[in-house]
């Protein structure tokens, strides 16, 4: 009786831990296959080479403008965001904004490379630079959450928590297949010694 009893709580767990790590595995696999590629990228970013490619513009705010840039502090006032996204099709809202004597510095940071603009006070002169470094550099700022937004930062926590979910359902279900796999324990060991090893021994 007590077997029969056993053999059914192993089969509840073993489909129920079947259903989360493979759901957990698909919404992970795209997201697994990107850091781990960019992983060997950011850790050979010395031999890729980047070729950044800077693009700069120059315009003028109109008059009408530019007292908008006399608050001197705060967020980019509207009309000049405004301005920014019709004259030069780019979009400082989400810029971050510095406030000088002579003149308002947004910087842009996006993935794969840079972007700021500035705006003097005085003439309004507007000075827009760009700076590409190209797809793999891009990927590898995906991977570390650079210049990529709130949407993307909450993208990676819901990756994490699929991967965590992923991996400790992976553990249940080694626990549960382990007895008639007897290397399962010592490469799930290996797997933490190795790194432990190369920690304490290799690195300084």
């Amino acid at each position: 009786m007590a077997s029969g009893v056993d053999q059914g709580r192993r089969s509840f767990w073993l489909k129920h831990l079947h259903q989360w790590h493979w759901v957990s595995s698909a919404l992970c696999l795209v997201g697994m296959l990107l850091f781990a590629i960019t992983g060997i990228t950011l850790n050979n970013a010395r031999i890729i080479e980047a070729k950044p490619r800077t693009v700069s513009v120059e315009a003028v705010l109109p008059e009408a403008l530019r007292p908008a840039l006399e608050v001197g502090e705060g967020a980019v006032p509207v009309p000049v965001i405004d301005w920014f996204r019709r004259e030069l099709s780019v979009d400082v809202s989400g810029g971050v904004p510095e406030w000088s004597d002579d003149e308002l510095y947004i910087a842009l940071p996006r993935p794969g490379g840079d972007g700021w603009a500035t705006i003097s006070r005085e003439d309004g002169a507007v000075l827009h630079e760009v700076t590409d470094r190209g797809w793999v550099s891009y990927l590898n700022d995906l991977h570390k959450g650079r210049g990529t937004g709130m949407v993307w930062s909450w993208f990676l926590d819901i990756f994490a928590v699929a991967c965590l979910i992923f991996c400790i359902t992976g553990l249940f279900l080694l626990h549960l297949h382990a007895g008639n796999r007897p290397t399962t324990w010592p490469l799930v060991g290996l797997g933490l010694v190795a790194p432990v090893l190369l920690l304490i021994l290799l690195i300084h």
